[in-house]
């Protein structure tokens, strides 16, 4: 492996949730250990992953062989039983691992989590159904939410900027966004600065709070 491999993590629940970061956080340099209790789905990752084993992470035992105190991260991504996810982040956190991340079917499992001992909640049907929401106006062209009303966004350059310079646009005064970035057909993408001059069909790449971003995406020429 490279001079800068991650850190190895441990993914517990190799569903659709758990089975994407497994195999992501493999092609971004790390080793995995998957473990689920499902015989098909380890034979699944068996030649995906660093290491995959099935077992009930459920049970302290089970994970205390697995080392699972050796690992700095684990990720919980059981998707079937709140009761299975609360015991093996109980276990997890009884273990000592620093960096649990759950995933949470619902704000009421989130917080039995939390509490059970995990350091970062993922609700990924909420978030996932939140930006197909937010695309489907048609006006953004991807969406990014941080979960506190911040977001980042790219769409196509609204018709009042066209044909100006950022600085003389002054979208952050006027319309409370932040333009980040510039990506012009056939060209390069760019930072932006204040001289960045808005073309017609330039895609930007903007921030600010979400009800922002739509309106300022809503914008037409007066």
């Amino acid at each position: 492996m490279s001079a800068d491999t991650r850190n190895p993590v441990l993914v517990i629940g190799l569903g659709r949730f758990g089975g994407s970061v497994a195999r992501t956080l493999q092609r971004m340099g790390h080793e995995v250990l998957g473990a689920d209790i499902d015989e098909a789905r380890v034979q699944q990752y068996a030649s995906e992953l660093t290491q995959v084993v099935e077992a009930d992470c459920t049970d302290f035992r089970c994970l205390e062989k697995l080392g699972a105190k050796s690992f700095t991260s684990a990720v919980v991504g059981i998707g079937n039983g709140i009761e299975a996810s609360v015991l093996t982040v109980l276990a997890l956190s009884d273990l000592g691992v620093p960096n649990i991340w759950a995933k949470a079917t619902n704000h009421k499992h989130g917080r039995i989590l939390e509490r059970t001992g995990a350091h970062h909640i993922v609700f990924p049907e909420e978030r996932m159904g939140e930006r197909v929401a937010r695309l489907l106006n048609e006006r953004l062209l991807d969406f990014i939410s941080f979960g506190d009303e911040f977001s980042i966004a790219k769409l196509v350059a609204p018709e009042p900027i066209i044909g100006l310079p950022l600085v003389t646009s002054e979208c952050r005064k006027k319309f409370d966004v932040t333009v980040i970035g510039v990506k012009r057909e056939g060209e390069d993408f760019i930072h932006a600065v204040p001289d960045t001059l808005i073309m017609p069909g330039d895609v930007l790449v903007v921030s600010g709070q979400t009800d922002k971003i739509e309106a300022f995406a809503s914008l037409h020429a007066k």
